[in-house]
């Protein structure tokens, strides 16, 4: 009974090198050198050495063979058992064996117990994961900033599992996730490699849907002016699932870089709206002036004047009362979006006709009804008087001075009323 099982262990193991062949795509060289050294290791083990044994093993057909190789001592002679054998156990092999020949015979496998095979089998695993690791990273150390299709396998609260066309695991962090996605198990999607990580030989590969490089190489895909050249992607900000501003330019003066990139009708950014799920996408074209980078970047609005502090990478915005709500955007996307295309830090202000320039009041004033605390917090951000603030934007004094939107509005009333008498 112990026999058949050992037989069916190794019929397990010769079926487990079979399957590893079959499903890992290792080549020859590689499968044969990782099997032979398993086998090597547990005889090691069991012997003390393995240096006197041949092992031979075919995956072609899954099987293998070993083999002990011992010198014929004269009888009372051995001192090495698994590299000696006795001239009468020698001549019960063969007859015509003499003392100083080799004697090599084959090796069963399976009589050397269970407790052999289960050292085989997770030696072999061992090795088998550690192959596995190193094909994974070689296959993707270099592909960072490629885009790749994967199946869907296992939704985490932290992150999705994915699975490549040879059953690689992917990592989709929530982090790398556009808010409004839904994984299901089963379907494709697309991300960008954003990283490889190899911490103790256990490499991760992670994607993302959120990095800009995915929105780079989604273009790349729909404008074939990117790949051959012609039209540069210089810089891009994202707000993941809500909006995007990308700045671009021609090496061609004949192409228009804005209208190349959207197509007509938009039907070259459509697809990838539809991918980032209904991702606004806005371009603008790119220049190396600052000022009229940041002109451009803040589209739709129109700007009346822009003063630009390169130094410190800072610009001060000014511009007619009804174009402010445009150049802030909705919850003030498109002024975060404009700052982070141009990598400057935007202040807009609405302009102040000269004939009011004179009519305004310190804030210091104002103590009586507004907390000096909140009159500190204001004129810490460089608001002093009453109309500097009026003129700010709502959202920029909630941000900017860290107070309460009820707060804000509340300074906002006491100021307009002053006006107002």
């Amino acid at each position: 009974m112990a026999a058949r099982k050992s037989d069916s262990e190794q019929i397990s193991l010769i079926d487990t090198f079979r399957e590893f062949k079959d499903t890992k795509n290792i080549d020859r060289t590689t499968l044969v050198s990782v099997l032979e050294e398993s086998f090597r290791n547990v005889l090691a083990k069991l012997f003390g050495s393995d240096e006197n044994f041949d092992v031979i093993v075919n995956p072609d057909k899954g099987d293998f063979e070993i083999y002990r190789n011992r010198i014929v001592v004269a009888d009372g002679e051995v001192a090495d058992e698994n590299k000696q054998i006795a001239l009468k156990d020698a001549l019960a092999i063969e007859p015509d064996y003499e003392v100083g020949e080799e004697v090599s015979e084959p090796v069963n496998f399976a009589k050397f117990g269970r407790r052999a095979i289960l050292n085989l089998r997770q030696t072999l695993a061992s090795k088998v994961l550690e192959l596995e690791h190193d094909t994974l990273y070689n296959k993707y150390k270099d592909r960072v900033g490629q885009v790749v299709v994967a199946e869907v396998y296992q939704v985490w609260k932290r992150e999705v599992l994915m699975i490549d066309d040879e059953n690689n695991e992917l990592i989709l962090p929530k982090s790398e996730q556009i808010p409004a996605d839904i994984y299901r198990k089963g379907e494709t999607m697309r991300a960008v490699i954003l990283r490889v990580d190899n911490e103790n030989n256990n490499p991760k590969i992670i994607l993302s849907r959120t990095s800009p490089m995915f929105l780079e190489r989604l273009l790349e895909m729909e404008v074939p002016e990117i790949g051959d050249g012609l039209i540069a992607i210089r810089r891009i900000a994202r707000l993941p699932g809500e909006r995007a501003k990308i700045a671009v330019e021609s090496f061609d003066d004949r192409i228009d870089p804005v209208g190349a990139c959207v197509g007509v009708k938009g039907n070259r950014v459509h697809g990838i709206v539809h991918e980032l799920c209904n991702e606004n996408i806005d371009v603008v074209n790119y220049t190396t002036n600052v000022q009229l980078f940041i002109q451009r970047a803040l589209s739709p609005a129109r700007i009346s004047s822009i003063n630009v502090n390169e130094e410190e990478h800072k610009a001060e915005v000014y511009l007619h009362p009804e174009e402010v709500s445009l150049a802030i955007g909705r919850g003030g996307m498109n002024i975060k979006l404009a700052s982070m295309l141009t990598e400057y830090t935007i202040d807009v202000f609405r302009e102040v006709p000269e004939d009011q320039v004179d009519e305004d009041i310190y804030l210091d004033e104002f103590s009586d009804e507004i907390d000096q605390w909140v009159i500190d917090a204001i004129k810490s951000i460089g608001l002093d008087t009453a109309k500097a603030v009026l003129n700010a934007p709502r959202e920029m004094l909630v941000e900017k001075a860290d107070l309460e939107e009820e707060t804000v509005d509340q300074v906002l009333n006491v100021l307009r009323a002053e006006f107002e008498q």
